[in-house]
């Protein structure tokens, strides 16, 4: 079981013939919200026996095209699905606005383009406090959340016939 603010899940649920391979996409910006998303990531992770590798990026707006660098990646063993964290807090200037709507934007292209499962776990909030709710995983649990996505796609996928 995974929380998920007031909400547990079942990971135990998700059937995969083979342990899933994840990418963790990190926009490392607030050292403390992020090692709050990502512990919550790799909760929900392990429980079903998923392997993961992290990749760390400078902000949100970079993830999109780390997103599209690990779908094309030649070396080693590809990704089933990926899990995106990272946090935006509003500010005095429209510099919110445009890192919010485009880092979704591009995780959503390169997500169709590249028939990715994706969880979206890039939190966007008013200030440090939202952050702190949404990031730790004994309350809204926010990684855990995007884990749990990520690992739903890909059940999804799986079930449609995708590989």
């Amino acid at each position: 079981m995974v929380n998920i603010g007031h909400t547990q899940h079942a990971v135990s649920a998700f059937q995969f013939l083979n342990p899933p391979h994840i990418l963790i996409l990190e926009a490392r910006f607030y050292d403390d919200i992020n090692d709050m998303m990502i512990a919550g990531v790799t909760d929900a992770l392990d429980k079903v026996g998923a392997t993961y590798e992290k990749i760390t990026v400078p902000g949100a707006l970079e993830i999109p095209v780390a997103l599209q660098y690990g779908a094309q990646r030649k070396n080693g063993r590809s990704f089933d699905a990926y899990v995106v964290v990272g946090c935006v807090i509003r500010g005095e200037t429209t510099h919110y606005e445009i890192v919010s709507n485009e880092s979704a934007r591009g995780i959503m292209d390169v997500s169709i383009k590249h028939n990715l499962s994706v969880g979206n776990g890039i939190l966007t909030v008013e200030n440090i406090e939202q952050a702190v709710d949404r990031a730790d995983k004994t309350r809204q649990n926010k990684g855990g959340g995007a884990a749990i996505a990520a690992l739903s796609m890909l059940a999804l996928k799986q079930a449609c016939g995708g590989v």
